[in-house]
């Protein structure tokens, strides 16, 4: 089977990270809430769609 050594490399960092917190999500998440903090010129936000219309029958 062909391996993808993006596909390894995206995994292996997920594992790292996950590992420096000892794989407890809400410490992660708070982490990513930090960096966020920290730079806020790199968050991308997009304004929100317009509601759809659904037909009725």
């Amino acid at each position: 089977m062909h391996t993808d050594p993006i596909i390894d490399e995206v995994r292996r960092v997920r594992q790292e990270y996950a590992k420096r917190f000892d794989y407890d999500l809400c410490a992660m998440a708070s982490d990513l809430r930090d960096r966020e903090r920290q730079h806020p010129g790199r968050m991308v936000s997009f304004p929100p769609r317009p509601a759809r219309h659904r037909k009725t029958a």
